[in-house]
């Protein structure tokens, strides 16, 4: 019987191609529009040819209570690809890593002739620093940072900015990004995706537990869940390196509630 696993577009002992390919990586538990929305900005904005979606086996960083399997995890992000320019893959659980330094180095080694991008919501690059080897994975792939909802403050003046600004480069480099030698990094100006998926596992939750009678309801904890907010526009990039929190601040005051 075939399995989600099963065909995989990414081929695990690499091949010649060339290229600029975009790392989308993530648990997609489940994936949804915004991710789509995340792949379809930066192919466009850096001229990619491809942007490879990562499914995790499993994040360190995150709980596996509530993570779906990784076949179903891989199944939902291949709705979201269209297959051909966006693609969603299991690479790691086939290389059999789970630590995204350890995936980079593999497939700049199986992969030599292309050049990749890491692509990140702020939020993500609010954590960089808990990742393990993040300086090297700074080292070795550009970065393109993409705005999120209530992260880009923090993204902007956070630990990861502050001691890679010497890298960062002007938003209209993404053009040209994959080329560039790292570190580098942009932080893109594009309209924000309110979806996320720990909000789609909190509304199927609430559906599930009204659908429950109201004795069977009233045991259930959580049941008061955060409603998403809507689609907000994103900051404007700065051109140039801002060594000082506060002016990141000053620069991007009302950008966000």
């Amino acid at each position: 019987m075939t399995t989600p696993l099963a065909g995989d577009p990414v081929p695990r002992f690499g091949d010649r191609r060339r290229g600029r390919v975009g790392l989308l990586g993530g648990s997609f538990n489940p994936a949804h529009a915004g991710h789509r929305h995340v792949a379809e900005m930066a192919r466009r904005r850096l001229r990619l040819d491809q942007v490879w979606l990562l499914v995790s086996p499993g994040n360190p960083l995150k709980p596996q209570r509530g993570m779906a399997k990784l076949a179903l995890r891989v199944a939902s992000a291949r709705r979201v690809a269209d297959g051909r320019r966006v693609v969603a893959s299991a690479i790691e659980a086939r290389l059999g890593t789970r630590f995204t330094i350890d995936t980079l180095r593999l497939l700049q080694r199986r992969f030599p002739r292309v050049d990749f991008v890491w692509i990140a919501g702020a939020d993500i690059f609010v954590q960089l620093p808990r990742w393990r080897g993040w300086r090297e994975i700074a080292d070795r792939v550009p970065f393109a940072v993409l705005p999120r909802p209530g992260y880009n403050h923090r993204a902007l003046a956070g630990r990861a900015a502050a001691v890679l600004r010497h890298a960062r480069q002007p938003a209209r480099v993404g053009a040209i990004l994959a080329r560039c030698k790292p570190p580098a990094w942009v932080f893109l100006t594009a309209p924000q995706h309110s979806d996320s998926a720990s909000a789609i596992r909190a509304r199927r939750s609430g559906a599930a537990r009204a659908s429950l009678p109201d004795s069977a309801r009233a045991a259930v904890p959580g049941a008061a869940r955060a409603p998403l907010s809507g689609a907000l526009r994103a900051p404007p990039c700065r051109t140039t390196h801002t060594p000082l929190p506060g002016a990141i601040r000053a620069a991007l005051q009302g950008a966000e509630p």
